[in-house]
Formats: structure tokens, C-alpha cells, sequence
């Protein structure tokens, strides 16, 4: 039986419309000439990962216990930095949401001096948000915005 658990990742749907991923061939332009031959190919570029999957796992266990919180989501990353876009390290870097995108949009998160993960703003909810645009579909928190999209709004404030 099988008991590893899934990835908080995923590979990014590349063949969506208007996803882009910064492929091309930049290189095969200059492959030739004696820019091209003096520069190398970028290794460690990263394109198309996904993490809602952690945003979710983090806003799901909001309450508990931060280090067996983190223990758990750093054992199925590729790396730990992505937690940290969404979690607080200090007062500093508190924000009452993080966008992720251009149309997800998440409660800010920090962790509590009893070492317990908590939202920086419980009160932030879905109504206080609207669209950016009219094609797309915006969330917070994984769920569709209720606001429909008015070019004269203003948006929410970190």
C-alpha cells in the first residue's frame, strides 16, 4: 500500500488560453553569434508550478500547531520558500491577503505567539473583493468571487 502523500504542487495547465511560461527561443536567436557563444543556457529556471494546493493545505489548518503544520507541508514541497508567500515571518510582512496571480487571492496568514497558525484578518471574506476583469474568474480562497466585475470599483487595499 501505497501511503506517501500527494505533492502541495502541481504542474501548471500549459495549454490553457493566456497562460504564459516564459518558453521561447530566445537562444536560437543568438545561438550563432559571439553574444550566443559567451552565454549558457539558464539552468534552474522553474515554469509551471502551481501551489494552490498548498495555499489550500495552510488555510486548512489555521488553529493548529505551526511546526507540525510546516513539518508536513515542507515534506511534500519541492523547495519551502512558496510557504512563505502566503504565511508571515514577522509583524513586518503581515498582509490581510496575498495575491497569487492575477485572479486567486488568499487570507494573509502569520503564526501567533503560542506558535499556532491564525489569519491576520478573520473578518476579511469573500463580498469585500471584485473582479479585476470580466473575463476571468477571480476567487478567494478557491471560491468564485460573489461581486460581478464594475470597471468604476475600487479594490480591496492590503
Amino acid at each position: 500500500m501505497n501511503r506517501r502523500k500527494e505533492p502541495l504542487y502541481r504542474k501548471m495547465n500549459t495549454r490553457a488560453h493566456n497562460v504564459h511560461h516564459n518558453f521561447g527561443g530566445d537562444a536560437r536567436h543568438d545561438r550563432h553569434t559571439k553574444e550566443g557563444m559567451s552565454k549558457s543556457m539558464k539552468k534552474g529556471v522553474e515554469r509551471g508550478l502551481d501551489y494552490t494546493p498548498l495555499y489550500k493545505f495552510l488555510l486548512s489548518r489555521v488553529g493548529q500547531e505551526w511546526s507540525s503544520v510546516h513539518s508536513e507541508a515542507v515534506s511534500r514541497l519541492d523547495k519551502e520558500e512558496p510557504i512563505y508567500h502566503m504565511v508571515a515571518r514577522n509583524d513586518a510582512e503581515k498582509r490581510r491577503f496575498v495575491r497569487c496571480g492575477e485572479n486567486s487571492i488568499y487570507s494573509g496568514l502569520y503564526v501567533d505567539e503560542n506558535n499556532r497558525l491564525q489569519l491576520v484578518d478573520p473578518k476579511l471574506c469573500n463580498e469585500d473583493f471584485s473582479p479585476t476583469c470580466h473575463c476571468c474568474t477571480a476567487t478567494f480562497n478557491g471560491t468564485p468571487l460573489q461581486r460581478k466585475y464594475n470597471p468604476q470599483s475600487t479594490h480591496i487595499s492590503q
